[in-house]
């Protein structure tokens, strides 16, 4: 959530920001309730204070004046009980109406409403001129044997797949060299959970319901599967206050990713292309607020890199602000070229979402001048395993069939520099 002194202090910047966004959210009226909130504070601090005044008198006081004074102090306690009541209310209310509020876009971002006001930044690479009429994945990974869609849908549903032979290779190789370079990066590893509880994907902003609903959620429990392991990422220092000294923390998480992507159903959706489930490695750090915007050009930066070490063009694109998710400030993509569809297709992002999720989870740090503050935190895709797969088997298709595994991925491949046809 942002922070509320925005909306006290400056309230035609959150509402300006937000029309950037094109998101229609109540300013004023939680402006409203936050002064009746404000002002029941008020009242109720008052209120305990004459509640202290009382109890010190009744010490002092003769039995005639103790007795009006336990009377008085009855009532008093229940106009407490009541003014607590009514605060709780407004508070908890002020803090519904908060988390509708998305972050607000930072001043570099592009106006607009939706994907076609995106601003393609550079391109990188050269398209494969091919001699021959080049097929989609779903083509040549049936051919060659290393992806079941039919298997996949009958035994979990559509959107569901099979990786087999050297197609189990292929994601393995594509996950060790994108963890083998964000090591040399100073990224700590892991592997997390697939489960997060709820305040943890809601706090990262993957809501389980409504027109943004990712999270598929595990009945009768607080447990969601994660669409990505920035979630469980994110949740390791919940609660938390971290050390000034200690920033930024750059993490590596690897995990399998769930996702509903309910309503996708385009022309381009087919194959792995939106999948309910898939494997991917995610960067997420933790960095001092001043330092988040040149960490958010790091992240970038290790995308390209592994992208250009995979030899496949790729242009980068700054999302407008309507097409921001709800927790990002800023988000950069990398689409790659996939010549089965003849166009760009996204692969990676990289998001800067500055103190929206540490406000959300109650991460901080200390400075060194012994004041606490919010942490930002950011995150970006190294590898999401099914579409490098489209990419790869697009790009590096031959005539006949045939598709070669590029050279950054042949030390992990176990001697297979070339997927053929099973006899």
């Amino acid at each position: 959530m942002i922070d509320i002194e925005l909306i006290r202090k400056n309230p035609e910047l959150v509402k300006d920001a937000l029309k950037k966004r094109g998101a229609d959210v109540g300013v004023d009226y939680i402006r409203e309730v936050d002064t009746k909130r404000l002002a029941a504070l008020r009242e109720l601090e008052k209120m305990r204070a004459e509640q202290n005044e009382m109890s010190a008198e009744y010490s002092k006081a003769g039995e005639a004046r103790r007795t009006l004074l336990v009377i008085n102090s009855k009532e008093l306690k229940d106009k407490i009980g009541h003014k607590e009541f009514e605060l709780k209310t407004l508070e908890d209310e002020v803090s519904e109406l908060l988390k509708q509020i998305p972050n607000l876009p930072l001043p570099e971002v592009p106006p607009g409403v939706s994907e076609k006001d995106n601003v393609v930044l550079h391109e990188v690479g050269d398209k494969p001129d091919f001699e021959f009429e080049p097929l989609n994945h779903v083509a040549l990974g049936t051919s060659l044997d290393i992806l079941d869609f039919e298997s996949g849908a009958k035994v979990s549903g559509s959107g569901f797949y099979y990786l087999k032979n050297e197609g189990v290779l292929l994601e393995l190789a594509l996950v060790q060299y994108a963890l083998d370079i964000l090591r040399q990066r100073g990224f700590v590893i892991w592997l997390t959970p697939d489960l997060a509880r709820e305040q943890f994907y809601v706090g990262t902003g993957y809501l389980p319901r409504g027109p943004e609903a990712q999270t598929y959620e595990v009945k009768d429990s607080d447990l969601g599967l994660i669409a990505t392991s920035e979630v469980t990422l994110a949740g390791i220092h919940a609660g938390e206050i971290l050390e000034e000294k200690d920033l930024p923390l750059r993490y590596a998480g690897y995990s399998h990713c769930f996702r509903q992507e309910a309503g996708s159903y385009g022309k381009y959706s087919r194959g792995l292309y939106r999948v309910h489930q898939f494997s991917k490695v995610e960067m997420f750090v933790y960095a001092r607020p001043e330092d988040s915007a040149a960490m958010h050009e790091k992240l970038l930066s290790v995308e390209e890199t592994l992208w250009q070490g995979l030899k496949i063009p790729y242009r980068v694109v700054g999302m407008c602000a309507g097409d921001l998710g709800t927790q990002a400030a800023r988000k950069i993509d990398l689409e790659a070229w996939m010549p089965g569809r003849g166009d760009w297709g996204e692969v990676t992002s990289a998001s800067n979402t500055t103190d929206y999720q540490s406000r959300n989870l109650g991460i901080r740090y200390r400075r060194e001048n012994g004041e606490n503050g919010f942490v930002h935190t950011l995150n970006g895709t190294a590898i999401a395993t099914s579409r490098a797969i489209i990419a790869i088997l697009e790009n590096y298709q031959e005539a006949d069939g045939s598709v070669r595994i590029p050279e950054a991925l042949r030390p992990y491949m176990l001697g297979v520099y070339e997927l053929r046809r099973h006899s």
